[in-house]
């Protein structure tokens, strides 16, 4: 039965995201802009790292647009709320986690069709990696998709009005990016910060993608970076849920 409402729930939304063409394609954007305009800048310079530029940005790239794509994700359920499809949904047999994953997994399917396209513009510009560390990286898309956006979601249920939603994901989102070293490894920072970087759970997905677009499967930072995603995503998941069982009584 999980299966089954799952598929319906994810069904539903997965048509409503093909009917806007503009989301699937637009969405890509910011990460788009970040290689065409930042990448050629990186060109040649030390990182401190192994493998070149672009196989350290791209990494870093994919993870930005499950990070902040994600994040937001709750903005959706704040207008079902307002306009009573929530509550229709709700009467439904349908279980509360199923009304979970059939929407994490719908974002989980754009954001790796997106982080298809961006790798395929990257492969353009000279990104050159192995098709495993490649593929890699679209698991840890999704894996990261799954949990952030089920977070959002547990959030977009709990506040009542989009201003109230939007701080807080931006006041979680930007340090995420910055102390994980997105854009750049955190190799060059400062020692201080470099610790600090080791906090934030991102990090090790980060440095883990990077490894695997090296070709480097066995490493510890591959090792971490797996155990810390399917954490995360347990835990958000579980968070998610209980949510989700909450506002439905």
């Amino acid at each position: 039965m999980l299966f089954h409402d799952t598929a319906l729930v994810f069904g539903r939304y997965a048509r409503q995201t093909l009917r806007s063409k503009f989301q699937l394609l637009f969405g890509v954007l910011m990460p788009l802009l970040y290689l065409l305009f930042f990448g050629p800048l990186l060109t040649g310079l030390p990182l401190g790292t192994p493998g070149d530029s672009w196989q350290v940005l791209v990494p870093g790239l994919l993870l930005q647009l499950g990070l902040f794509g994600a994040s937001f994700a709750g903005f959706a359920i704040i207008i079902e709320k307002q306009t009573g499809v929530v509550e229709r949904m709700r009467v439904t047999p349908v279980g509360r986690l199923a009304l979970l994953l059939g929407r994490v997994l719908r974002d989980a399917a754009v954001f790796v069709f997106q982080a298809v396209l961006l790798v395929l513009a990257a492969l353009a510009m000279g990104l050159r990696a192995p098709l495993g560390g490649i593929l890699i990286g679209f698991a840890f898309v999704a894996v990261l998709t799954v949990a952030l956006a089920s977070l959002s979601y547990a959030l977009a249920l709990k506040v009542s009005e989009p201003q109230e939603f939007g701080p807080v994901v931006n006041a979680v989102s930007m340090p995420s990016m910055l102390l994980s070293g997105l854009m750049l490894p955190m190799a060059l920072a400062p020692a201080w910060l470099d610790a600090l970087s080791h906090l934030m759970p991102f990090r090790y997905l980060v440095d883990a993608v990077r490894a695997g677009y090296v070709g480097d499967y066995t490493s510890g930072a591959m090792l971490s970076g797996v155990l810390v995603a399917a954490g995360f995503a347990a835990l958000s998941v579980t968070v998610g849920t209980r949510v989700f069982r909450k506002a439905g009584a």
